[in-house]
Parts: C-alpha cells; structure tokens; sequence
C-alpha cells in the first residue's frame, strides 16, 4: 500500500495549478528546441536555469526535466523529415526515419515515434516509480572496471550499427575514439591534439559533429541535384499519418525490446539516452529475418531507438535522485538546480522530500500525456515542411544550424568546425560509410578512457582486474560471445551467397 499512498501524494502535487503550468510549459519548450536542430535541451536548460530560482522546487525541477524528456519527443521529427537530428539520441532514427520520409511515409514515421516514445516513456515512469530504490542499488555495485567493460560492449553494438562492411563500422567506431581523446586530458590537465586551437581544449562537441555530419552533410549532397523550384507533393490527409497493419505488427516486438535496452542502459550513471538508442537499433538489425531493410525505411529502426530513448531518459533521473549520481551532462544541470534550492539528492531524499520524488515521478505521466496530445494533431504540420521548396528549406535549415551550433559557447569557430564535418560527412556518404557509429565512439571514447584508467590506477596496472570482478567479466562474455555470433552468421550467409550462384549455373 505504500506505493500508492505515495503516488497519491505524487498526483495531489503534480495536479497543482503550477505544477502543470510548469510541466506543460516544460514539455512545449522541449519539444519545440528538439524540433530545432543545434540548440538542444543542454543550451536550453542552462539558458532557463536562472527563471526557475523564482519558482519553487518543484515546479523548478518538474520544468526542467519537461524540458529534457519534450526534447527527445521533438528530436525525431527533424530526423525523420530532413535528416537533421535535433539531438544526439535521435541521430539513429535518421537511419530509417529519413528514408521513409523520402518514400512519401513521413507522417506514418511520426505517428509511430510518438506511440514508442509514449510507451517508452510510460515503461520508463513505472520502472521510476516501483524499482527506483532496488535498482539504484544495482547501479551502485557498478565500479570502473564494470563500466570500462560496458562501454567496450558498447563500442561492440556500435560497430554492428553501420550499414555495409564491418570493417566500415569498426573504422568509423575508431574514428570516434580519436575524436574523443582531443581536448583537455582530465588527470593530467594536458591540453591533447588540438593543433593550436583553443577552441577545442575542452573537446568536440556532440551537437556540432552530429549537425555537420547529418545536417550540412545532406545539405551539400542535395545542392544542384535538385531544382529549387521543386515542391514534393505531400498527402497530409489524417489516412495517410496512420500506419498499417504491417506496420503495427512489425512495431509491438521492437519497442518492448527497445524498452527493455533504455530502462537497464538509462539507469546506469554516465551512459546517457544516446547510447541506448544504438543498442536497441543494433539489436533490431542483428536479430532480424530481413536485415538488409535496415537503412531503407524498416519501421523497426524507427520505433525501437525511439522507444529506448525514451525509456531512458526518464529512467536516468534514478540514480540522479536516489544516489545524487546524474546520468548524463543535461541531469546533471538539474542536480544543480536542485543543490541550489537546497535540497540534497540522494538516499534520504525519498525520505525527506516524498512530495518532491513522488510529484516529479507522476509529472512525468502528466508530461507525457500532454506530448501525445500535443504531438498527434501537429503531425499534418510537420510533414509540410516536406512540401517547402529547397530553395527555401535548405538555407532555412543552414540559417538554424549556424544559431544553434553558434549559441553553444557564442564562437565563431564552431561554425567553421560544422561546416569541416559537414564535408567529411559528405565524403563519408561518397564512400559508403555510415557516421552512426562514429557518434557513439566519440560519446563512449572518454568514458572509456577515464574507467579504463581509474580501474588500472586501483588495480596497480594490473589488466586482469576486468576479469577478476565477475560482473565485468560477464558482461565482456557476453559482448564477446555476440560479436562472435554475428561473425557466425555473416560467414555462413556469404558462403550461402557464394554457393547459389553455383547452384544456378550448375
């Protein structure tokens, strides 16, 4: 009876006046900044911050995390329609979003992205609301070792995203990591690989690789092939936004499948949305009968990164809340928010805040309800966007990314740094690379390098340590043991593919 005493007192706060003035004003602004593409929730939570100092907070808190979760609603909308991820969870939908977009199915891609996202984000509440305390405890027991071997299962699963050869993946996942050692090295203060650019000392940023590489990329692949004079014909009739039959029965299996990746990946502290949503599509495409629909148009790469990304995203706000321990770079914004009205996170704050755990838990329902009212009915309007002329569209799209990546850290040199990736984006295309997995190496590369580090600074250099512990070691057995399945497997269908020309001639 405790837990739904407790969310009664949850839905007695949540239910205030303010309080659902904050979460939907939250949502809206979320969902409106995913939709743009470069500034993202992380800009808009640090520009907002200084508003919530006059609220309470809750309703601070409740705002802020509207906020995060309304941007993972928005994000797949620029994916799906102008291959353009607002934020780095949505850089997978791109994979299958954008071309079902291009085959006149754009509104069918939203429809099911909000379903998954709302399923995703309804699963992720109640794993919040039942399991927070035992699961904060799972993620306690994670030490170095254990997240150095996650992040090489990780790297793993990232490698299996790309489209084309392994060897194509496994260099773009390589690329990555070199990406993500430039910048200041954290142990020693060493400033490493930045050429003479200051601008870089503290890394390449996330959102100006992704825009460059997805964005500017398309940008430059389309100029001069079409006319800019051209409108597409789109059907924004509510019969064509709803999906089949098909559709539906290839959807139900990869979103729980997705659920299940974003809820276990987004509990975990430091791991993030993103990395849940390359886990989820690189699990689809490997367990597929049909894999080689993936990268044209599978609803399946659709709606499981969606539903994961949302999944997790409300499930990293349990080790924020239950040990103070945020879950990526945006959380970690709100523990501050939250230090500054001074209230502590962590175990006693279940305890000694229940109206704030429990109103901010069931604000998450009222959230995403509110996004699936609010999503459905604007589905018509986004897919006009299709129907602009590019002439218009194309510098329209520049003209954003240039104000989001500029608005960033207000430098020029951004830009400029955009416009390079969009180039090698463009000659990645050319070459038939896929950039996904370099997004997850350069979001994976410094975690790497700081738990391999840590874990070899307490183990003395001794490497055996990632197989002494048993939990790091299992679960670099069953990364291994994966990988050596799709090794498998992609023999045996090349042997296959080899014989039945045989057999014909023969």
């Amino acid at each position: 009876m405790d837990l739904f005493s407790n969310l009664a007192l949850g839905f007695s706060v949540a239910l205030s006046l303010s309080a659902l003035f904050y979460c939907g004003l939250g949502v809206t602004l979320g969902m409106t900044i995913g939709v743009l593409p470069g500034i993202g929730p992380l800009a808009t939570i640090g520009m907002l911050l200084p508003l919530t100092f006059y609220a309470a907070p809750t309703d601070a808190i409740i705002m802020l995390a509207g906020i995060y979760y309304g941007s993972m609603y928005g994000g797949s909308t620029a994916s799906i329609l102008l291959n353009l991820p607002g934020t780095a969870g949505a850089a997978v939908t791109c994979i299958d979003g954008y071309p079902m977009a291009q085959q006149g199915r754009a509104g069918v891609a939203l429809f099911m992205t909000t379903i998954a996202s709302f399923f995703g984000g309804i699963v992720g509440i109640t794993i919040l609301a039942a399991f927070a305390p035992a699961l904060a405890q799972v993620a306690l027991s994670f030490g170095s070792a254990e997240y150095f071997s996650l992040m090489v299962v990780g790297l793993m699963a990232a490698a299996l995203v790309g489209d084309g050869s392994p060897a194509k993946s496994v260099a773009m996942v390589l690329l990555g990591l070199l990406l993500g050692i430039v910048g200041t090295d954290v142990n020693t203060g060493m400033r490493r690989f930045i050429f003479g650019f200051p601008n870089l000392s503290d890394g390449v940023n996330l959102v100006i690789v992704t825009t460059g590489l997805f964005g500017i990329s398309e940008v430059i692949a389309n100029a001069g092939r079409i006319k800019s004079g051209s409108v597409r014909k789109v059907d924004v009739s509510w019969k064509s936004l709803l999906p089949t039959r098909d559709d539906w029965r290839r959807s139900v299996k990869p979103s729980l499948r997705g659920v299940s990746v974003g809820s276990v990946l987004g509990i975990l502290p430091g791991t993030g949305a993103a990395l849940s949503t390359f886990v989820a599509y690189a699990l689809e495409k490997r367990i597929s009968r049909e894999p080689e629909r993936f990268g044209k148009g599978a609803i399946e790469g659709v709606v499981a990164p969606e539903a994961a990304n949302n999944s997790a995203a409300q499930a990293a706000f349990i080790p924020t809340l239950s040990l103070g321990i945020p879950g990526d770079a945006i959380v970690a914004i709100m523990l501050g928010a939250l230090i500054i009205h001074g209230i502590v996170p962590g175990p006693r704050l279940v305890v000694d805040q229940p109206e704030l755990f429990w109103g901010l838990t069931v604000s998450f329902l009222i959230g995403n309800i509110f996004l699936l009212f609010l999503n459905l009915p604007l589905i018509g309007l986004w897919v006009r966007i299709l129907s602009i002329p590019y002439g218009v569209l194309y510098p329209a799209i520049l003209i954003f990314i240039c104000i989001g990546v500029y608005s960033i850290h207000n430098s020029v040199f951004d830009v400029y740094l955009a416009v390079a990736f969009g180039v090698v984006g463009y000659g990645l295309r050319y070459l038939r690379f896929s950039p996904a997995p370099l997004l997850l190496g350069l979001v994976l590369g410094p975690l790497l390098e700081t738990n391999l580090r840590r874990s070899l600074l307490l183990s003395r250099g001794d490497p055996m340590v990632f197989l002494e512990r048993p939990v790091s070691a299992g679960i670099l057995l069953i990364g291994f043991s994966l990988l050596a399945l799709v090794t498998y497997l992609n023999l045996r269908g090349n042997k296959r593919r080899k014989s039945q020309p045989d057999a014909v001639s023969g």
